[in-house]
């Protein structure tokens, strides 16, 4: 096991640490924001599931509270994993099988509520595996799951994993042209591929991708961002004792892939 790697059991951690000012000033946003998005979550499960109480709803009133609430739970969510980047240097993970395929699915789903909602409703109602891989052909994605993890669970932090995916998805459907391709690999460690058919990253630019706040000089519309996706995914993935490597080329796209060691062979 790595030296600096401390494992939560049960979501327990074995190893304290003394808080400093920069955890202080974290965790005083964490519980500044956490109060004002809860009462948004209970406000919008309330008109949602107490007819009998506030009335009831049309067809069009009841999907705008589900994607309200959606969303509102993806707030929580990003918030919580905004901390997990600023503390991964303190190496804390949550030891816990899962599936690779249900996270991803979560992952896609999650960028998508936000990027092209009309996509996410028809993914919402797909009823078997062939109708939801269709539905995301429609919007150019593919994915491919091979190796152990198409049917075995993965062993490491399913948040911090969950986070990754869903940056290197985010990232990819930002440049993407026509085409996103998802591949999901490895017998032991995990290998995650996350390729897109946009612009390609110029060979100067690429020594800062991983830069926090670092904008490329990408005349590509439409793309907006802090910055600070592929940052967090470079210090979890090495915090995770793992690596993210990237192959780009000006006018064929970019190919992100990121290498995961399982926490069961520790």
């Amino acid at each position: 096991m790595h030296s600096k790697r401390k494992i939560m059991e049960n979501g327990k951690r074995l190893h304290g640490k003394k808080l400093n000012q920069k955890d202080c000033l974290f965790d005083l946003l964490i519980h500044d924001l956490t109060g004002p998005l809860s009462i948004i979550s209970v406000s919008a499960n309330s008109l949602l599931n107490k007819t009998d109480q506030y009335g009831s709803l049309t067809d069009q009133q009841k999907r705008s509270l589900e994607r309200i609430s959606r969303n509102t739970r993806k707030a929580q969510t990003l918030l919580q994993e905004m901390i997990e980047i600023f503390r991964s240097e303190e190496g804390l993970f949550k030891k816990e099988f899962f599936p690779i395929e249900r996270v991803l699915k979560d992952s896609l789903l999650d960028v998508l509520e936000g990027s092209a909602p009309d996509a996410v409703e028809n993914l919402y109602q797909a009823k078997t595996q062939e109708e939801f891989q269709s539905a995301l052909k429609a919007e150019g994605i593919v994915i491919e799951i091979t190796g152990r993890y198409c049917t075995s669970n993965f062993c490491h932090d399913q948040q911090k994993v969950q986070q990754i995916l869903r940056n290197l998805i985010s990232n990819a459907l930002k440049y993407q042209r026509e085409r996103v391709t998802i591949s999901i690999s490895g017998d032991s460690d995990l290998f995650v591929m996350v390729e897109d058919d946009g612009a390609g990253i110029p060979l100067k630019e690429q020594e800062i991708i991983f830069e926090r706040f670092a904008r490329l000089n990408n005349k590509q519309g439409g793309i907006e961002g802090l910055g600070l996706g592929l940052t967090g995914v470079k210090a979890l993935v090495e915090a995770m004792d793992g690596e993210i490597t990237l192959l780009s080329r000006e006018g064929i796209g970019s190919r992100f892939t990121v290498r995961i060691p399982s926490l069961d062979s520790d």
